[in-house]
């Protein structure tokens, strides 16, 4: 059985992702496929990868993410705030990086619901007097 040194939880929009950082290889998996395979743009890798970089342990961890739910760009987001609650668990120096980047603070913006009698969150039937 491999040992868990490190979990952390990320929430992005609807997207929720489990981040375990594990013994063994440095390599990071995305639900059972490789990082390359899940986030096909190279920008939403670099997304997941943001906090390693800030903590310099790019190639250092094996790490596996759960993720679900959402969209794709909100599973990156919640894949980042993940690794940099699971980095901030394993090791408190990496405390102060992460927290200077902006890394371990949850992006709250939701989609906001639809209202019954309009045609969407915002937009208003056309108002007539007469």
């Amino acid at each position: 059985m491999i040992k868990v040194l490190s979990n952390g939880t990320g929430r992005r929009k609807t997207s929720i992702a489990r981040v375990y950082i594990r013994e063994g290889a440095p390599k990071i998996k995305v639900n059972g496929r490789s990082l390359e395979d899940y986030f096909q743009a190279i920008a939403l890798r670099k997304i997941v990868k943001q906090p390693l970089a800030v903590t310099a342990n790019e190639e250092k961890l094996n790490i596996l993410i759960n993720v679900r739910g959402g969209g794709i760009n909100g599973q990156a987001g919640a894949a980042r705030l993940g690794i940099a609650r699971a980095l901030a668990e394993l090791d408190e120096t990496n405390r102060p990086a992460l927290k200077a980047s902006g890394f371990l603070t949850r992006d709250a913006r939701m989609v906001e619901r639809k209202k019954y009698g309009q045609p969407g969150a915002r937009k208003k039937f056309q108002f007539s007097k007469r």
